[in-house]
């Protein structure tokens, strides 16, 4: 018994040591991807703000320069997360219909939809953002059809106004959207909603007694993926805006490379990314998700 009960712990500790070996590269990524870049950026939002790329920055613990940050920038932080949650709400009454569509109703169609969903991310981003800037422009056929059809007046115009961004950010990261909620949708049970009809329920009762529901881990992710990176997102303000439309990842952009101002380009990321990170764990914790965390 001795020999044995020694057999078996010096395997446990091979299995230990293979699961430390395992775990080094992710680790490595982490630490090289995210821990050191962070602590740049955390770094360079405590410079003194009297520095300059040309006299050079010092750490110098300044506080401040987060105030200073949001009220200098409050409204394009606020524009921010108003047009990302603008474009979440659209994408997920948008994602959920055509995921319900590929989950239940495609039939042999199902791979085609999903190649389909997938497809413009054969496409630059920026093309693609570029290409909406064409559609929307005021010589384009939806301006001209608008006007056309007398829902617009002559001479107006969508792009250059937050409805163009909006719909930008909307197009861009509808796949975000789409993908989770279809994964949550393909494993539910359809005798599940058999069973609910069986029970009288008619199909709006159903949906919202058992497909929503279940289907609720994938509005949560693809609420997720496609909120965060929509309030950072400047490329969609950047062409299809105005200065009007500036949202924060513009006016970052802006400081870092144009203005120079690294103190206050890095706290206002700071900034950003706290204001996140509490609406995401808020938002994770009241809709009951927190195994997501």
């Amino acid at each position: 018994m001795p020999g044995g009960r020694t057999t078996n712990v010096a395997a446990l500790t091979r299995k230990q040591r293979a699961g430390l070996w395992l775990i080094v590269p992710a680790a490595l990524w982490l630490l090289i991807f995210f821990v050191i870049p962070f602590y740049s950026l955390l770094a360079t939002s405590l410079f003194d703000p009297n520095g300059s790329v040309l006299t050079g920055y010092d750490v110098a613990w300044h506080f401040a320069n987060f105030g200073n940050a949001i009220s200098n920038y409050w409204p394009e932080i606020v524009r921010s997360f108003l047009y990302a949650g603008i474009a979440t709400i659209i994408c997920l009454v948008l994602g959920y219909t055509l995921a319900y569509a590929i989950a239940f109703k495609a039939g042999k169609w199902k791979t085609v939809m999903l190649v389909m969903v997938i497809a413009p991310f054969f496409t630059s981003f920026l093309i693609r953002t570029l290409a909406w800037k064409l559609i929307l422009g005021d010589d384009g056929w939806v301006v001209n059809t608008l006007q056309t059809l007398h829902f617009m007046p002559q001479g107006g115009r969508i792009l250059a106004t937050p409805v163009a961004v909006i719909a930008g950010i909307t197009y861009n990261f509808l796949p975000f959207m789409i993908l989770p909620l279809y994964t949550s949708l393909e494993k539910m049970d359809p005798k599940l909603l058999e069973a609910a009809g069986d029970l009288y329920a008619n199909p709006f009762q159903a949906f919202f007694k058992v497909t929503w529901p279940l289907s609720i881990p994938g509005v949560v992710g693809g609420t997720l993926l496609t909120f965060i990176p929509a309030a950072g997102d400047y490329i969609n303000a950047a062409l299809l805006g105005s200065p009007n439309e500036r949202m924060v990842g513009n006016v970052i952009q802006s400081l870092f490379t144009t203005q120079g101002d690294y103190a206050q380009a890095g706290a206002l990321s700071v900034v950003l990314l706290v204001i996140i990170v509490a609406l995401v764990m808020l938002y994770v914790r009241r809709s009951g998700s927190e195994d997501l965390l």
